[in-house]
């Protein structure tokens, strides 16, 4: 049985205060395990150390929103695979639309990050996504076909054994604008169909594959209750601890 994942990418919010604050209040309240359900918070690079310690022995898991594909070298302000790992991360957001539009970060270079990520055994939660003009030139599957063949080339389904799939439509980001349920299971079950073809279809049948767009605790029962999207990956309703676990209690 393929586990749900509700995982929080407070993006470039909360400093070393805030993010104490907001891990405090997470572990008060997200103290039931649920073997079926893994919660992962990515705090900014300055967090992870203390956040580290501060959920040891808790049910809650640490990943990075991103890293660089070398394991080191003169590649000013980025952050290495083993850096992550050496301060606790298990998983890293990599090929966010944010990183893929602002920062102009190509599928290829994505690649490399997870091939880097794997290596270093960190479970890469790779997103993927279109744009609206994208979607209303009705080239969403193309689009998504296109990054996530690109993005997994030449990586064995031995490798990708942790990897997580993020299908986040850029144009339900930060817009007010939502994908419907049905919206978001047509592209899910896509991807599922995608990846059967690509690997195995048993391989595609275990895989956890989130949907991150704008989730919140009004949307998120009717979201997590489609048949291939399998938890969350949660922008600005992670950043307050009482709509987050409202998030993690949908499952």
């Amino acid at each position: 049985m393929r586990k749900n994942v509700i995982a929080g990418n407070w993006k470039m919010n909360n400093d070393l205060n805030a993010s104490i604050r907001l891990i405090s209040e997470l572990k008060k309240e997200l103290s039931d395990k649920n073997p079926n359900v893994k919660i992962i918070i990515c705090p900014p690079f300055t967090s992870l150390e203390t956040a580290s310690a501060l959920i040891k022995d808790s049910i809650i898991e640490l990943g990075a929103q991103n890293m660089y594909s070398e394991e080191s070298g003169a590649f000013t302000g980025e952050i290495s695979p083993n850096m992550l790992v050496s301060v606790g991360c298990k998983y890293v957001i990599l090929g966010h639309s944010e990183r893929r539009t602002i920062f102009n970060e190509p599928n290829q270079l994505i690649n490399k990050k997870i091939k880097a990520a794997v290596k270093n055994n960190l479970a890469p939660i790779f997103c993927v996504g279109e744009t609206l003009s994208e979607r209303e030139n009705g080239i969403t599957f193309k689009v998504v076909e296109q990054q996530i063949t690109e993005g997994l080339e030449g990586l064995s389904e031995t490798e990708l054994q942790n990897l997580i799939i993020a299908y986040e439509p850029v144009w339900a980001i930060g817009t007010g604008r939502n994908a419907t349920p049905e919206q978001a299971q047509e592209v899910h079950k896509f991807i599922r169909e995608l990846i059967s073809k690509l690997y195995s279809s048993s391989f595609a049948a275990n895989i956890t594959i989130q949907y991150g767009g704008s989730v919140k605790p009004e949307n998120s029962i009717e979201l997590m209750s489609q048949p291939d999207i399998d938890g969350a990956l949660v922008g600005g309703a992670c950043l307050k601890a009482d709509s987050f676990i409202k998030i993690v209690e949908s499952i």
